[in-house]
């Protein structure tokens, strides 16, 4: 593994100012998002040209001069505003906290799912536990959570989940069925949004899912909505129970965005699990964002501070990892690297891996 990461080139005052913003973040993280929910970026966005002052904004909003006030001060110091005279004008950073949906997707997900666990990211560390989690009930892993966490929390996890799988699925799918695709074994399929895609990319391709079952609950619904249960089907199962083999006979075995929800001694049985479940002429394809493949900083950035959430909410084991970490685990469950296939949607490395 590469170990240079990072550089320390910034001038004292420069390096204090980042640590003033990183002491104030999770106050102006809130501050950003008001200016966002509460329509006041909106408004700028809409006066543009001329910009708006604070007593315009407050009353077409029916919101507080005061409220207002504090809050654009803090999107000037965000850098989101910008001020001439009495009027404030949108910047493009704000615009992107407004209309990017990334940026939209990233920010509800830590707020709805991470925020207030965050506290106990400390004891998530000394306890190896997701000691976040306990802000919504008492489950080992948010996986077990997930199908009874609150209505906006879970749409603010699968929005997260499905934004970067979404984009991946379409360029993804020709890679899969190159061969002689024709039974899959979808390894933690979720809602059953890659199965389903399968289904309809190939008239020929059956799909199987191993999942939870509250997973699988929701996923049948997705699959009968979609009128393919004659060709999609469920196996509930804990994952983490590798005394449980996977089943055979499926010439492509299918792992998107899964093995980053496991630690690596048990993403080494999961890999062993796949391994005793193939012949020599089958596919296990592993789809993940490795933080060390990204073409730009803002997703390195956003990959590190995911591997968070997995230490405190998710399972308090599990990260975005460097692509050297699954490539070790790969060899050591007798697999080698057939194919990789790199930016893959916005932020993905495909692994095309057979037995050696």
């Amino acid at each position: 593994m590469n170990k240079n990461y990072g550089s320390d080139t910034k001038t004292a005052l420069q390096a204090k100012f980042d640590a003033q913003k990183i002491a104030f973040a999770p106050v102006m993280f809130q501050a950003a998002k008001a200016l966002r929910d509460l329509g006041i970026f909106e408004y700028l966005k809409n006066t543009r040209k001329k910009g708006a002052d604070i007593h315009t904004i407050a009353t077409d909003l029916n919101l507080s001069d005061y409220g207002v006030k504090v809050l654009l001060e803090a999107g000037l110091s965000l850098e989101m505003v910008r001020s001439e005279g009495d009027n404030f004008f949108l910047t493009k950073t704000g615009f992107f906290i407004l209309s990017d949906e990334l940026t939209r997707v990233n920010m509800d997900f830590v707020n709805d799912v991470n925020y207030l666990g965050m506290f106990r990211l400390q004891d998530s560390i000394k306890n190896k536990k997701p000691e976040g989690l306990k802000v919504f009930g008492q489950w080992d892993t948010v996986y077990e959570a997930l199908s009874q966490l609150p209505a906006d929390v879970q749409k603010s996890w699968f929005a997260f989940d499905h934004y970067y799988s979404d984009y991946a699925f379409p360029e993804i799918l020709p890679l899969v069925f190159e061969g002689n695709t024709k039974k899959i074994l979808d390894v933690g399929g979720n809602t059953g949004k890659f199965a389903i895609q399968c289904a309809e990319f190939n008239n020929d391709a059956t799909i199987a899912i191993l999942d939870l079952p509250g997973q699988l609950e929701k996923a049948n619904k997705n699959i009968e909505e979609h009128g393919f249960q004659d060709r999609i089907n469920g196996h509930a199962l804990n994952l983490l129970d590798h005394s449980i083999p996977f089943p055979k006979g499926f010439d492509t075995i299918w792992m998107s965005q899964f093995l980053d929800c496991f630690s690596q001694e048990d993403v080494l049985e999961l890999l062993k699990r796949a391994y005793n479940a193939m012949d020599e002429n089958a596919s296990l394809f592993i789809l993940e964002t490795y933080w060390d493949k990204q073409q730009f900083e803002a997703s390195t950035y956003s990959l590190h501070a995911t591997s968070l959430y997995f230490t405190c909410i998710a399972n308090g084991c599990s990260q975005m990892y460097h692509s050297d970490d699954m490539l070790k685990l790969i060899d050591k469950a007798g697999l080698r690297l057939e194919k990789e296939y790199e930016n893959i949607g916005v932020s993905h490395t495909l692994y095309k891996c057979r037995i050696k």
